[in-house]
């Protein structure tokens, strides 16, 4: 029971705001996909494989990360960092949490299974890109996003462009979200070496978050009125706005505390999105 509750710990179970995150965009293509309507089936298959391939990347981000998170604050008592599990246990679970969430979608179409391959190979070499890429945050925001277009393929058998639109508006957000994230840690990843985009975006950081927030939200309003979405998706857009601005009076003055309040806060931002969306369907 003590293993289980540390390999728990390795993939974040008491911190859903992973999954949460990337929950409400797969949701928003299945929504849009099917005009409001998703099959209760599609609905469970994403949800779980969502929490499990979530849970997955934990692992192996903390593999990839081992000898990095003993000098970060926040990151140090992690259990593979503090040295009470091994390597092959994270490697191992998230091997099996893969292999679970790739069986469920075995019943999907195999446009679906296509992309899956891509969406694991791109979660697997996230952790990785921290070591060059100046803004990782932004191919964290496809791995996160890449529900949106297995969401289109499963319900209409194609991929069409406004997925990619909001594909593109999930990459915006992530690079928002995941600053605010990063404006945490960048003192201890300045020390270690790692890249992030608060480090990249310097002293305009605030700025860069706010300006990709405005494009993730236009992009994907624009969306909304391609797929004739009325009243109350623009209502939870301006919720989603509202948010946004409030994120503004966390993260101007750089404290690490509001800067992660900030990090959590995009759970009622994407809620917001998906209840205008779901609500205009509902209520039609």
């Amino acid at each position: 029971m003590n293993r289980l509750k540390l390999y728990a710990l390795l993939v974040r179970a008491h911190k859903p705001i992973g999954i949460l995150l990337l929950l409400w965009p797969t949701l928003i293509a299945l929504w849009l996909a099917s005009g409001g309507v998703p099959s209760l089936g599609v609905l469970a298959i994403y949800v779980v494989g969502t929490a499990l391939m979530r849970s997955a990347g934990c692992a192996i981000n903390d593999y990839a990360d081992r000898d990095f998170d003993r000098f970060v604050k926040r990151t140090e008592q992690r259990p593979l960092t503090a040295g009470k599990i091994k390597s092959w246990e994270a490697l191992m679970v998230a091997g099996v949490l893969a292999l679970v969430s790739f069986l469920l979608i075995l019943p999907l179409n195999t446009l679906t299974k296509q992309l899956s391959v891509a969406a694991l190979i791109i979660a697997a070499t996230y952790p990785y890109f921290k070591r060059f890429f100046a803004i990782p945050q932004a191919y964290l925001g496809i791995a996160f996003g890449f529900g949106i277009p297995m969401g289109f393929a499963t319900v209409t058998g194609e991929v069409p462009p406004a997925a990619w639109v909001l594909l593109v508006a999930n990459v915006f957000w992530a690079v928002a979200y995941d600053t605010e994230y990063a404006m945490v840690d960048r003192d201890d990843d300045l020390k270690i070496g790692i890249k992030t985009s608060a480090i990249t975006f310097g002293r305009h950081d605030v700025l860069a978050v706010m300006l990709c927030y405005a494009a993730a939200l236009a992009l994907i309003w624009v969306v909304g009125l391609q797929y004739g979405m009325g009243l109350w998706f623009s209502a939870g857009m301006l919720v989603a706005c509202g948010f946004a601005i409030y994120h503004y009076t966390l993260i101007r003055e750089r404290d690490r505390m509001r800067c992660f309040a900030a990090f959590n806060n995009n759970n009622w931002l994407g809620s917001a999105i998906f209840a205008g969306v779901a609500l205009d369907y509902l209520l039609r």
